[in-house]
């Protein structure tokens, strides 16, 4: 009998490479947050004055996108995964009084700034977790709402991670997660082939690879076409920059197609983009009226993941594909707020969105209402807005019940009677049914943006 082949010894089949290989990605990626955790912020500094943040992670948001109904937030659980130095998760804590948030991340040291951070601000319930995503069931809990920012796209397998963090969400429970976008990055991605030909990602980066990194980009003429296209002033001082752009460990970009793909193999359901309004079709164009006849007779019919994809193609400006996803079929029935009937609106409760509901937000609005100014509520809350949103100064006094808490529709109509009495061309009184539509119109327009929540009995 021949002997046998030395190969046939030590022989593996595929699915052992597969995960010998995702174990050393993974561990690179471990080694990288051991030596820079991310993001290097001093303890001291604090989300509490950020609206835009804290309006994205209060979970307010996304249950209300989904299901047009206003949740309490205490007592929800929530899961911070790839938590780094703990900014996230403080931020989380100070978006969602009175839930109980859990961070994870594979780097222990990055953990350990968590804790401090976390016991600073004085939220010493905040927990924290030496854990990998894919490990996530050992946890042995059900989150209501799981936070995966800038973590996706490092994973060996974005389904593994995605299929981990639904096995631990609740049946209503929402993720939000990112991918970054192969499009918008395309020449970012094209930069690190470049340093991981010349060996500076081979071990998690330190100094010396970024001072390499620095004197390649500047011995470039200017005019060579990668440096005019990634290569920023910033880069030459923020270190941090430049190892989460060139010298990530595992970073990756993916399409909306392929984003739609993983969540179909992940068994999960695209609820919206996080910055929905920012991803409108229709802005692409001079005149969404008058479209060419093909793009007129197509894009009516076409899914909402066609007319994503579509905007990256023409318009690839968001570095993030940043999303939110939840279980199946799990999504309230509603009637849409442009939908509703006289008596839904009759019947309906108003509510302001909890982070504008600020001592310096209604400041603002009493100071424009006094000086006969127009109120700019998007300078409070900038992230949903594309533009400017501007209400007028008496309009604006009609919201001002809002800040005691929810309202009835009609009770703000009636305030609106008292603060416009009488017409301002005709001099005669403003009748019910005018001033229904008026601030009916008024909070269809705020309600775009969640500035304004409206709820059904």
């Amino acid at each position: 009998m021949d002997s046998p082949q030395p190969w046939s010894i030590t022989e593996k089949t595929s699915k052992d490479f597969y995960m010998d290989n995702h174990e050393s990605e993974r561990e690179k990626i471990r080694q990288q947050w051991e030596t820079t955790p991310y993001p290097e912020l001093p303890l001291e500094i604090s989300p509490k004055g950020d609206a835009n943040s804290l309006y994205l992670h209060n979970l307010v948001t996304s249950f209300y996108l989904r299901n047009h109904q206003i949740i309490d937030t205490k007592e929800k659980l929530i899961l911070d995964v790839g938590c780094g130095s703990g900014y996230t998760s403080l931020t989380l804590a100070e978006a969602n009084p009175g839930a109980k948030v859990i961070g994870i991340d594979m780097s222990e040291k990055s953990l350990d700034l968590a804790r401090q951070r976390s016991r600073y601000h004085g939220f010493e319930t905040l927990e924290f977790h030496t854990l990998a995503a894919e490990e996530l069931p050992s946890l042995n809990l059900q989150f209501d709402y799981i936070n995966c920012d800038e973590v996706l796209y490092l994973l060996p397998d974005p389904v593994a991670g995605l299929k981990a963090m639904q096995s631990v969400l609740k049946p209503d429970g929402i993720i939000r997660a990112n991918l970054h976008s192969s499009l918008q990055r395309e020449f970012y991605f094209r930069a690190q082939k470049v340093f991981k030909m010349m060996g500076l990602m081979d071990e998690a980066p330190g100094e010396l690879e970024v001072e390499l990194l620095r004197e390649m980009m500047r011995s470039l003429k200017s005019d060579v076409y990668l440096k005019m296209l990634v290569w920023k002033p910033y880069f030459e001082t923020d270190a941090e920059r430049v190892r989460v752009n060139f010298l990530m460990q595992g970073d990756k970009g993916s399409t909306v197609k392929e984003l739609f793909a993983a969540l179909e193999a992940a068994n999960l359901e695209f609820v919206s983009m996080v910055n929905w309004r920012h991803w409108e079709l229709m802005d692409l164009f001079q005149d969404p009226e008058n479209l060419p006849a093909f793009l007129a007779m197509s894009l009516p019919d076409a899914s909402l993941e066609e007319q994503l994809h579509l905007f990256e193609l023409l318009n690839p400006v968001h570095r993030l594909l940043d999303f939110w996803c939840a279980h199946p079929n799990q999504e309230q029935d509603y009637v849409p707020v442009n939908e509703w009937s006289p008596t839904d609106w009759q019947q309906a409760q108003v509510h302001l969105h909890p982070q504008l509901k600020t001592p310096l937000a209604k400041e603002k609005l009493v100071a424009c209402a006094n000086s006969c100014r127009p109120f700019e509520i998007s300078q409070l809350i900038s992230l949903p807005a594309l533009t400017p949103i501007t209400i007028d100064n008496h309009m604006a006094t009609c919201l001002l019940p809002l800040w005691e808490g929810p309202k009835p529709f009609m009770s703000l109509v009636e305030r609106w009677q008292t603060v416009r009495p009488v017409s301002a061309i005709t001099l005669e009184p403003v009748s019910t049914k005018t001033a229904f539509e008026e601030v009916k119109q008024l909070l269809i327009s705020l309600e775009i943006y969640l500035y304004v929540l409206l709820e059904l009995p």
